[in-house]
């Protein structure tokens, strides 16, 4: 009944917000174009303006509303230094409240909008179970989870039916293994993934997306909750038997969530974007399937080109300092475009170009700093089990006959997460 319960309110609450978001009642739909072009691409390339903006300018001001300075930084190093600096840069939540609409009672916790030394505490708990040698322990359950969903797309074709990559194989890898980390039951992941997408996707605006957070948060309290009675095999578990006493329900909740949506849609988009180059690229095809050696490499290099998450969490400047030549003020923003700056002929030659065989780079795709996304070896996990998988079990794997072109497909338009919301393909 609980379940059901969640279930009911979750489709309420997208119908309210959907309903509000076509009132036009969130300020975000009153930004300027210019200021959703770090949002954008052409195809899996971040749009021209971004190129031309890094090389006038790794630095620059942002014209925002709502009376925002606000810097765009777009080169490597600049952002490195933006985003491996503590001293004079906060990602406090507060320096958003008042800004387009954002309320107090949004504040989603986590990582992601605390410094230390509250992040360094929060890390601190989370660190021991993403090291190489606990995560080891998930990877014959992550081979088991890819194995099955190609079970279930090969299934799909011998019934008929139409296979979408991203449904049926992008989708629920991370899913899975998400709900397997952390102890979450498998049949409401599905809720989930709806929420972790509507959160990065800015069309519904800011205030939507954070109610989305929101939504998710009930739920996970409500997962916790339960767990304090009988804790589970996963993460939440074993947090609460080891930090039951220092942690509330909110901060649980938090962490929670912020594993769970920073988990699932940014590996879902790579796991669908990486296809896209896989079957626009014979030859990255057949060196995946052919060489193990080179996976690994293949798979930095997707991650620097598709840098699926578009802009790191916004800084704030906490005293007057001097950036790339320009000086920035106390009080200003601070918007690092991470695809833009994992594009720059300062990180590596052609930058523009994917190149399998690349030397792997110092890239931002997984951001740098204390902020560095603490899951993005389980991501490396996932990514370098998945793709030798669908290419070897689907050696003719292509797009469907009546799919267009790559091109065509339906990619998100103005997303922090950048990808496609469908891949339809035929596995033969």
């Amino acid at each position: 009944m609980a379940a059901l319960r969640s279930r009911v309110v979750g489709w309420a609450a997208r119908r309210y917000l959907a309903w509000r978001s076509r009132r036009g009642l969130d300020p975000v739909t009153l930004l300027p174009d210019h200021a959703l072009t770090p949002l954008r691409r052409d195809g899996l390339d971040p749009v021209p303006a971004m190129r031309e903006a890094r090389e006038d300018a790794p630095v620059r001001h942002f014209p925002m509303p709502f009376g925002v300075t606000a810097w765009l930084v777009t080169g490597h190093e600049e952002a490195r230094a933006v985003l491996g600096r503590t001293q004079g840069l906060s990602n406090d939540f507060s320096h958003l409240i008042g800004q387009a609409g954002v309320k107090e009672g949004q504040n989603p916790g986590g990582l992601g909008f605390t410094d230390p030394p509250e992040h360094t505490r929060l890390r601190h708990l989370l660190t021991p179970e993403f090291t190489l040698r606990r995560l080891a322990r998930l990877g014959p359950r992550i081979t088991e989870i890819v194995e099955g969903r190609l079970d279930a797309m090969e299934e799909l074709a011998a019934r008929g039916e139409p296979v979408d990559l991203v449904r049926d194989f992008a989708t629920p890898i991370p899913s899975l293994t998400i709900c397997e980390l952390l102890g979450i039951p498998y049949d409401e992941r599905d809720e989930f993934q709806a929420l972790s997408t509507a959160r990065f996707d800015l069309l519904g605006g800011a205030t939507a997306a954070f109610d989305k957070i929101s939504e998710s948060l009930v739920y996970l309290r409500g997962v916790i909750e339960r767990q304090r009675v009988e804790p589970g095999e996963g993460l939440l578990g074993q947090l609460i038997r080891d930090h039951g006493d220092e942690l509330d329900t909110d901060e649980l909740a938090e962490l929670a969530d912020g594993l769970l949506t920073g988990g699932l849609e940014t590996s879902a988009s790579m796991l669908a974007l990486g296809a896209m180059v896989l079957l626009r690229d014979p030859d990255s095809f057949a060196l995946v399937r052919d060489e193990p050696a080179a996976v690994h490499g293949f798979v930095e290099e997707l991650l620097r080109y598709l840098t699926v998450v578009q802009i790191a969490f916004p800084r704030f400047a906490t005293e007057d300092m001097t950036l790339g030549g320009v000086a920035i003020s106390k009080g200003d923003g601070l918007l690092v475009s991470l695809s833009a700056a994992d594009r720059d002929p300062r990180l590596t030659p052609d930058p523009e170009r994917f190149d399998p065989r690349r030397p792997p780079t110092p890239h931002l795709a997984f951001g740098h700093g204390i902020h560095r996304c603490i899951g993005a070896e389980l991501a490396r996990m996932e990514l370098r089990t998945a793709y030798p998988a669908l290419v070897r079990r689907f050696p003719g794997l292509r797009l469907a006959p009546d799919a267009g072109t790559l091109d065509d497909q339906p990619f998100r338009t103005t997303s922090i997460v950048y990808g496609v919301d469908a891949l339809p393909v035929a596995l033969r």
